[in-house]
């Protein structure tokens, strides 16, 4: 049957009800379909949804994130794409959407993240399921809050996403949202992802920078470099995917994060 559903763009979209061949273009909400139960409805997805690593293996893969191969999605005449504003690339998006039924999330924080959980759920028939994530994914990360208030965990951090140029996670970004969650104070005030240099950096005095592990691969090699360029800060790698994943990875993230405020303030 059909059934018309909104998007987070506010857009209207009618399928056929609940939809057997899905393409996942964003690697979070892959996963999230996974975890959801829908292992063989999800026929196609990018290179870089890579968990389940199994699920990863067996299927269709159409490209990057903002790289799709639009002819190898239509020869899979998917029934739903479920794309997201930030991730992948708008002209791209909209060509799909002139062919098939395209829902888009747009996430900031983790409320959106937890709704686009629940709007997902409701699209592919899996509304118990989703409501359960999500109630794991509050109380984790209401207990999480907890205990950055009890340990009086207030560091300003640096969060780096890039090198050459080194970019940043500033304002209005999901990875800020994650922080703030966490007792942290993001020294860049300024919004989305912007590029400066280290010595800048320095100006902000963070207390901690964090490399992260995506997109750019920081390893340890990088670590001594931006110690030297902010030695007033302790310089830490961290798991990129539990700061920017805001599908099911978030019920892992809760216990990446205890172990992590553990090691903040010990």
């Amino acid at each position: 049957m059909q059934r018309t559903f909104t998007d987070q763009l506010g857009r209207e979209i009618s399928i056929e009800y609940p939809p057997k061949k899905i393409v996942s273009i964003v690697p979070s909400q892959s996963e999230l379909l996974f975890d959801l139960g829908l292992g063989d409805e999800v026929i196609g997805l990018t290179k870089f949804c890579v968990h389940p690593e199994n699920r990863f293996k067996e299927k269709v893969k159409i490209g990057g994130t903002k790289k799709l191969n639009i002819e190898l999605i239509r020869s899979l005449k998917p029934d739903l794409i479920i794309g997201n504003k930030e991730e992948n690339e708008q002209s791209q998006i909209e060509l799909l959407m002139e062919e098939f039924p395209v829902w888009m999330s747009d996430i900031y924080d983790l409320e959106g993240a937890k709704n686009a959980i629940l709007q997902i759920g409701e699209l592919v028939n899996r509304e118990p399921e989703a409501a359960y994530l999500n109630h794991l994914i509050h109380a984790g990360f209401t207990d999480l809050q907890v205990l950055a208030l009890q340990n009086n965990l207030h560091k300003k951090v640096a969060y780096l996403i890039w090198k050459d140029p080194y970019m940043f996670a500033g304002q209005n970004t999901f990875i800020n949202d994650i922080l703030m969650r966490n007792g942290l104070q993001n020294v860049v005030k300024i919004s989305r992802y912007p590029e400066f240099g280290l010595s800048e950096l320095a100006e902000l005095e963070p207390d901690l920078i964090f490399l992260s592990s995506e997109p750019y691969p920081f390893k340890e090699k990088h670590l001594e470099e931006v110690r030297e360029m902010v030695p007033g800060a302790r310089v830490m790698l961290v798991d990129g995917e539990m700061f920017s994943w805001y599908g099911s990875r978030l019920v892992k993230a809760v216990e990446y994060f205890f172990y992590l405020q553990k090691e903040l303030y010990s």
